[in-house]
């Protein structure tokens, strides 16, 4: 059953196709909140880390819309999961894909903010 989800996971990956970067305002605050939580435990605890981490993500949200953050979400947390099973999120094109837009997007996000 886990192997049919993940098929049905890249299916509708596969298949949806590519839109448009929404508003800045698509992002849900617990997933904002989320990045900055994330970025300030890798650079640091300061208030002004705290405004660059934000100003990131609404970088970010400028170029990837919120269901294609999500996808690429899912895709981080499964290929680092262990087994052949996650190994359709480790070696699948189009999941390389998404990960290349979110490095793309985030380098771009640093080079705006920090």
């Amino acid at each position: 059953m886990p192997v049919r989800i993940a098929f049905i996971l890249a299916a509708a990956l596969l298949s949806a196709a590519p839109a448009a970067a929404g508003p800045a305002n698509d992002y849900p605050t617990a997933a904002r909140a989320d990045y900055v939580i994330a970025c300030m435990a890798s650079n640091g605890q300061s208030h002004i880390v705290m405004e660059k981490c934000a100003c990131s993500i609404d970088a970010i949200a400028d170029r990837i819309t919120y269901d294609d953050y999500t996808a690429i979400e899912t895709v981080k947390v499964m290929a680092d999961l262990p087994g052949e099973r996650a190994g359709l999120f480790r070696s699948s094109g189009w999941a390389k894909d998404l990960m290349d837009r979110f490095r793309q997007a985030q380098v771009a996000a640093d080079r705006q903010c920090f």
